[in-house]
């Protein structure tokens, strides 16, 4: 089973400093992926400043589509889908290689 970590962002329930999402670590199987597109809402909310700080402005963001029984997920992680799907589909590669 393919794993990868990658940083999501995530709404704050516990909103500090004005910040309403925060960035936490997340293990994507890759196996259960089942579409991933950029995502420019996270942009707007980076130039928003809504986003934590240290992020910088020329981020791009990823929204993941995750397969999940019968409804699905959909979480957003920092990076663009070319660095995302290389990361989730290159360590399946060196999986099946041994």
């Amino acid at each position: 089973m393919p794993v990868v970590k990658f940083t999501e962002i995530a709404k704050d329930l516990n909103i500090t400093e004005g910040k309403t999402y925060k960035l936490r670590e997340v293990y994507i199987n890759s196996e259960h992926v089942i579409l991933m597109r950029e995502d420019d809402h996270s942009l707007k909310l980076l130039n928003e400043n809504r986003l934590p700080s240290g992020l910088d402005r020329r981020q791009r963001f990823t929204r993941i589509s995750l397969q999940k029984g019968a409804a699905g997920q959909e979480i957003v992680v920092v990076g663009p889908p070319e660095m995302v799907e290389e990361r989730l589909f290159s360590a399946e590669k060196n999986i099946l290689k041994g």
